[in-house]
């Protein structure tokens, strides 16, 4: 067998020549030099977007911003992926119910999703430049739903499942996450949810490892009269992610809360983040904005400008 290694043809050597001279390598031709010349320059392009340089302070300390597609559940899903990277986010949440648009029509996410569509969905974000990282919130007393979506969790690859089991599905929920290898952050809706506060959730993971803990969702405590800040401090170390937000009083909300600019409510946003600082926390914080459905993206943009102006600050300190 010939077993010489096939070169391209402009290097490859002729055999010697009768007389024992033996040719030439063949050149490269003028415009193969140039584009070798340009390499350089076009891989510094391509790669600059993925370079320290361009990424956040929040970002090299491993605070990631995501959207939770609530946010633009008056749309498709496709749209809110349209919505998110115009915002410069790179992470969604997708909640279950939000129909998803394109080429799966009024079809909707949620645990009877077949396997083959999520997979799909998960590549299709990518494409778009926006990575799903995490699903909920699963709030269900049929111990199939918890099933199918935690399964349907690590066929996408996501990073965690947000809900709010039954005490009596925990052994369930936890055997669920083990076995796939994913993380479970439980969310603090208000009353009548099991865990509004803190010491309910803590109560009842007190026995399960650290894969299990808070979506802190830090306007929702603050609706129920809890400080947010307190909350956080209580839940040290068991933090899996958030839904970070800021909310005035005002009509259109939950219990006369209605979200707005990060910053400009009455949520102490640089104690908030310095907490979570002085934690360690690393993870994703989801932007949820319930207010001005769809037509909310330029006070998420001016959201965003002041996470990041506060994060460039705490870090100077």
């Amino acid at each position: 067998m010939n077993c010489r290694p096939c070169l391209p043809a402009y290097s490859r050597r002729r055999r010697p020549a009768a007389g024992g001279e033996r040719s030439a390598t063949r050149p490269l031709s003028p415009a193969l030099r140039r584009a070798w010349r340009r390499l350089p320059l076009l891989l510094v392009l391509c790669l600059l977007p993925l370079g320290l340089s361009a990424r956040t302070t929040a970002e090299r300390h491993g605070w990631r911003l995501a959207v939770q597609s609530y946010t633009y559940h008056t749309v498709p899903f496709v749209d809110a992926l349209r919505h998110t990277r115009s915002l410069g986010v790179k992470y969604i949440e997708i909640y279950p119910g939000h129909q998803l648009g394109g080429p799966w029509g009024k079809t909707a996410f949620g645990p009877e999703t077949d396997r083959a569509t999520a997979r799909e969905l998960a590549r299709y974000a990518l494409r778009q430049g926006v990575r799903i990282v995490g699903t909920g919130v699963l709030a269900s007393d049929r111990d199939e739903d918890y099933v199918k979506l935690f399964r349907l969790a690590h066929d996408m690859r996501l990073s965690y499942v947000t809900c709010e089991p039954l005490l009596r599905q925990w052994p369930l929920v936890d055997s669920l996450a083990r076995h796939y290898g994913l993380r479970v952050a439980v969310h603090n809706h208000p009353k009548p949810s099991l865990y509004w506060q803190p010491q309910a959730l803590l109560d009842a993971i007190g026995k399960l490892g650290p894969h299990v803990g808070s979506c802190a969702d830090v306007g929702h405590w603050r609706r129920e009269g809890m400080s947010a800040l307190d909350c956080l401090r209580q839940l040290n170390g068991r933090i899996i992610s958030l839904h970070f937000k800021d909310i005035v009083a005002g009509e259109g909300g939950a219990k006369g809360y209605h979200d707005t600019v990060w910053g400009q409510g009455i949520l102490d946003m640089p104690a908030l983040l310095a907490e979570l600082k002085a934690q360690h926390f690393k993870g994703y914080l989801a932007i949820e904005y319930e207010y001005h459905w769809g037509q909310a993206d330029d006070e998420i943009r001016q959201s965003i400008d002041a996470f990041n102006a506060q994060c460039d600050a705490l870090w100077a300190r």
